[in-house]
């Protein structure tokens, strides 16, 4: 009787071959992760507080107007927050193949980041506001602050450890989302993952491209865990 069973030794093998991996590639993909988390990162945490801001002093406002902006400005939030990002990426070929030109490469997956996270870290910075205590922002109005400086002096610095977990916990997403750009062409560690690990049948490419992103997100945890544990006197 003939065994059909593959041999488990050499299954395993295939995933700790390290000499066959192209380095050069995978330091290449990592860049391109790196860039595409980096610059995201960046436009979101501004984004998300300049949202953030707008859905928290407008949320109650008895203006109309500023009602109707909060309607506005809550409703393509949580449009954007419910469109899965594999689908949202797809949608906006349209619009990045205008901005940019392209719609491969890691530039071009930075719409479709920027668009997906802002809303949900503008929720979160919206949650943080709220726990600001309220005795502390009459005391600046009643001192004769103006709203600038009640935002930028009892806003800001009171929830600032909500706003550094939100962009935190927002950026470890947006790490997610590089690699789920990089299937569709966006390039990055999810690009190698897909294209050289898994089509090509090279589970060592996958593995190492995984162990990079775990990486990448303890480190950013690790960071924003500090800077919290830094700025938080409560």
């Amino acid at each position: 009787m003939t065994n059909n069973l593959p041999v488990t030794g050499s299954v395993f093998a295939d995933y700790f071959d390290f000499a066959s991996i192209s380095w050069d590639r995978v330091w290449e993909a990592t860049l391109e992760t790196l860039y595409m988390t980096s610059l995201s990162v960046v436009a979101v945490f501004f984004l998300g507080i300049l949202l953030g801001l707008l859905l928290y002093e407008t949320r109650n406002s008895e203006s109309a107007w500023a009602t109707a902006l909060y309607k506005i400005v809550a409703f393509l939030v949580n449009v954007f927050r419910s469109i899965p990002f594999i689908i949202l990426i797809v949608l906006l070929i349209p619009f990045t193949k205008t901005i940019l030109d392209s719609i491969t490469g890691p530039s071009a997956g930075l719409p479709a980041l920027i668009l997906s996270a802002a809303p949900f870290y503008a929720r979160l910075v919206e949650s943080g506001l709220r726990e600001v205590d309220k005795g502390v922002i009459e005391a600046a109005e009643a001192m004769g602050a103006n709203k600038w400086e009640v935002i930028k002096k009892v806003y800001i610095p009171e929830s600032l450890p909500n706003i550094v977990a939100g962009i935190t916990v927002t950026a470890i997403s947006l790490v997610g989302y590089t690699a789920m750009a990089g299937v569709i062409g966006a390039g990055g560690l999810g690009n190698l993952a897909y294209l050289e690990g898994f089509q090509r049948s090279r589970p060592n490419v996958t593995l190492v491209s995984t162990v990079i992103i775990l990486l990448i997100v303890f480190v950013i945890q690790f960071i924003g865990d500090t800077w919290v544990s830094k700025i938080d006197k409560r």
